[in-house]
Formats: C-alpha cells, structure tokens, sequence
C-alpha cells in the first residue's frame, strides 16, 4: 500500500484552520478553493467535484475536534482503495501545520496522488493567504 504525507504550514491559528476543515461541505469555498470547485453534502458524506472534473464520493469516517483530525476514504477515483486524513497541528498561536496523509492501492497511482495533494497544499496555503516562508 502507497502513502503520500503532506506536512503543510500555515501562518492562521489552529482554531481558524480546523474550523474551516471540519466545515466538510466547504472544500471548495473554505479550505482549497481552485482546487475543488464544489461540494456536495448527503448522509455520512461529501460529494466532490475537482478542478480536473473528476467527480469522488468521500464517506466521513471519522471528524474529532478534540485531536483536530478528520478522517475520510474515497468511492469513485482511480484507486481500489483510498483512506485519507488531515490534523491541524498548533505551532504557536498564529501558524500551524496541517498534516495529511494519504494510504491507497494501487501503488502505481502514487505519482498522480502526489502531484493532486501538491495542488491541494498549495491551494490551502494561498485560501488562508499566510503560508509559511
């Protein structure tokens, strides 16, 4: 099974960017605006449509706002197997990190998942418009 892991550092407290992450219906809006171009809410899911147009039911597993992690697979993509999870982590009052990770088979798409979390990081970092030099 491939992983990809993005550590992605944001100049907004954590509260901010958990906020907008734990908004799941807001991708598209909050979190990765150009990055995703909309977002679908239905029971125990999201419905996302990327800016490629591929179109990925994303099932919430898991949304702790204790740890400030969120937990999500994915129905519809290019993978048999696909469970995804970002935890906003504290440096200080006014940045943070955002970790996410990504496990998925098969192996062979990790280079298109690698280059797709780029752009999502880079899109985060230019939604909160203080990413870390």
């Amino acid at each position: 099974m491939a992983t990809v892991r993005k550590e992605i550092p944001l100049r907004a407290s954590a509260a901010e960017v958990w906020d907008a992450i734990r908004d799941i219906g807001a991708l598209h809006t909050r979190l990765v605006p150009g990055f995703v171009v909309d977002t679908r809410l239905e029971p125990g899911a999201r419905i996302v449509t990327f800016a490629n147009g591929m179109v990925v039911r994303e099932p919430i597993v898991t949304l702790d706002d204790a740890a400030m992690r969120l937990v999500w697979s994915a129905e519809g993509a290019h993978t048999t197997h696909y469970n995804s999870s970002a935890q906003v982590v504290a440096d200080g009052e006014a940045a943070c990190r955002v970790i996410w990770i990504s496990d998925f088979l098969p192996d062979v798409v990790a280079p298109d998942l690698d280059a797709a979390m780029t752009a999502g990081a880079a899109s985060m970092q230019q939604a909160f418009g203080r990413a870390m030099d």
